[in-house]
């Protein structure tokens, strides 16, 4: 017989709260009132914090989880995977969560996750938000991010501060601690904005307060792109005009691969659009509310 979901009421109130997964723990955090959307957010190894949108919550139930690795939550497992491994722990918040079926919205390395639980969970995911993600991280993903990250002085030849923040993106990030990931997150930001310069005064508390956690795998190399032709889940994919490293080229393979998908190109939008574009954002959002 198929399983029965019965919401809890708890699980699913206002506030802060946790799960067991397997040996460590996940905190959640839960706003607004409709159906449930469930972040994820990018990285891998950045703080939840970016993703809460009070607009949102205006329309869904948003449930923001704190990835395991970050935050208050627990560590990682052992052997973790770049992918399966979040998909596992966003399988377990949904059946502790009590709701038969899901939006996802995945931003970066979550879409990525939220790809890969689509495809193996179809049944229980309303309608995705694919956001500044990719198919795929094989080598030519990040060698483009690399060429685009390197150019971008050129983009901005009036300010100085640039150079930091290019000297930041080339640093090695292996062995550092929590404080240091996030400094250096910090220093490399304004890379992921179409403009952060003349809008420095806005993101400077995004800036300030912004934490990464080191992570690791074996592997870092993905490639759903073979598989998506098989999603039949209401899907929008959105992206900023210029997110060096997951901007157009990436969005339209998305959009190429996934059946009834929709493509929404931010023209004054980097990597975070929900940010620099929020209403926009928005915008794209919510036709998902009338395609289920």
């Amino acid at each position: 017989m198929p399983t029965t979901h019965h919401p809890s009421k708890g699980n699913l109130a206002a506030g802060t709260h946790s799960l067991p997964v397997g040996d460590a723990h996940m905190v959640y955090h839960v706003a607004g009132s409709g159906p449930v959307m469930i972040t994820h957010s990018g990285g891998p190894g950045v703080g939840y914090a970016y993703l809460r949108s009070a607009a949102l919550e205006e329309h869904f139930t948003m449930v923001y989880p704190e990835p395991l690795g970050t935050g208050a939550s627990g560590p990682l497992p052992g052997k973790a995977t770049f992918d399966d491994t979040y998909a596992d722990v966003l399988h377990t918040l949904l059946e502790h969560l009590g709701v038969p079926r899901a939006y996802l919205l995945g931003h970066s390395h979550g879409g990525i996750v939220a790809q890969r639980f689509a495809l193996r969970h179809p049944d229980r995911v309303a309608g995705l938000v694919l956001y500044s993600t990719t198919p795929t991280t094989d080598a030519g993903f990040w060698q483009s991010a690399r060429e685009t990250a390197l150019a971008y002085r050129h983009r901005h030849p009036l300010v100085p501060e640039t150079a930091d923040v290019i000297e930041a993106f080339r640093a090695d990030s292996d062995g550092m601690d929590e404080a240091g990931k996030s400094a250096l997150v910090r220093r490399v930001l304004p890379l992921y904005f179409a403009d952060f310069w003349s809008r420095r005064e806005e993101f400077a508390g995004l800036r300030a307060e912004v934490r990464s956690w080191p992570v690791s795998f074996d592997s870092t190399v993905v490639d759903h792109g073979p598989d998506l032709h098989r999603l039949r889940t209401p899907t929008v994919i959105v992206t900023g005009r210029h997110d060096f490293i997951c901007g157009p080229v990436w969005a339209q393979m998305l959009f190429d691969r996934i059946p009834g998908s929709r493509l929404v190109i931010l023209e004054n939008s980097g990597h975070f659009a929900s940010l620099e574009e929020p209403d926009a954002f928005l915008a794209a959002v919510l036709p998902l509310l009338t395609t289920v």
